[in-house]
């Protein structure tokens, strides 16, 4: 039988793996970690926050310059990390960068009873992605509103179909403390899932949908997002699913070390690398994606040592 978790005992989560692989995530150094990469997982890292958000913002460009009118390319992003969406808007503004046959998706949206929250909320990812990058690209070099694809309740087949038409090049985020990408989050402790976290195969057949946040997801985002006044934090959201994922070209996720820690950013590069796919940790299924990057902020990988202050 499966471990209880120790955070929250109605709910899967890496607590519950075998102890054996936590700890030895524990162990990994900085250098252990690069040494990670295997065909199909790429590391990289960098030595300053400028570097590594440049890098990041990048992404989002050299994708784009890829899209014509006859193949259009999106992009899918996220709301954590979301230091390089100025720079994004900076790039774009100072090379002139025309974006009318580009795309992008929103990863997630929260959602309050049954709906999901309209951008002029203060939490609202759209909202959020609008005003930090979107808005502050010149008119004349915007994308047309049509081509921005944000998850909502209201139409989510359409949010997943559009993966159909346009090419997905790049598939960018963060990880949580609780190791999701998007919202992808753990599933709760019960029927049909009592004894066992859903299969690899169940899981990658999850498209875009609402899902039930775990506690730690909850958490977190009012550590970031409402100053820790948990009561704030909606407990649903709308996601992007492995389904959507797994049609991107490269799934690409970036480790500044403020999402999530030292121990989580160990214990997924570790699974990805050796191939480990357990939907208690569902960053660990890209394990099964064929071309993943993970990138790190040199300064915040830290240690898993135990000290005291």
């Amino acid at each position: 039988m499966r471990r209880i978790s120790t955070i929250a005992s109605g709910w899967w989560d890496y607590t519950t793996l075998n102890r054996d692989i936590l700890e030895e995530a524990a162990r990994l150094t900085a250098g252990d970690l690069e040494r990670l990469a295997r065909p199909g997982f790429e590391i990289a890292m960098y030595d300053s926050r400028e570097e590594f958000f440049t890098a990041e913002a990048l992404e989002y460009v050299n994708a784009w310059r890829r899209s014509t009118a006859d193949a259009p390319v999106g992009v899918c992003g996220p709301i954590g990390p979301t230091e390089q969406l100025p720079l994004v808007a900076r790039i774009v503004n100072d090379l002139d960068i025309d974006l009318h046959d580009c795309h992008f998706w929103g990863m997630d949206e929260w959602v309050v009873n049954g709906k999901s929250v309209s951008p002029d909320n203060p939490l609202s990812f759209a909202r959020a992605d609008m005003e930090l990058c979107f808005n502050r690209i010149r008119p004349e070099l915007r994308m047309p509103p049509n081509h921005l694809h944000f998850p909502s309740t209201e139409a989510l087949q359409a949010y997943s179909a559009s993966y159909d038409t346009i090419h997905c090049a790049l598939m960018q985020g963060g990880q949580g403390e609780v190791k999701h990408w998007a919202f992808n989050d753990p599933f709760k402790r019960e029927k049909p899932y009592a004894e066992a976290p859903p299969s690899a195969q169940e899981f990658l057949n999850l498209p875009a949908r609402v899902v039930e946040l775990h506690p730690l997801t909850i958490i977190q985002n009012a550590r970031t997002s409402s100053g820790g006044i948990v009561t704030d934090i909606p407990s649903q959201a709308v996601s992007v699913g492995p389904k959507e994922t797994w049609k991107a070209d490269m799934v690409s996720i970036w480790h500044p070390g403020w999402h999530d820690n030292p121990f989580g950013m160990r214990l997924t590069t570790l699974m990805i690398s050796k191939g480990i796919a357990d939907a208690a940790v569902p960053m660990s299924m890209l394990a099964l994606h064929p071309h993943v990057r993970f990138s790190f902020l040199r300064s915040g990988i830290g240690s898993c040592m135990v000290e005291m202050h």
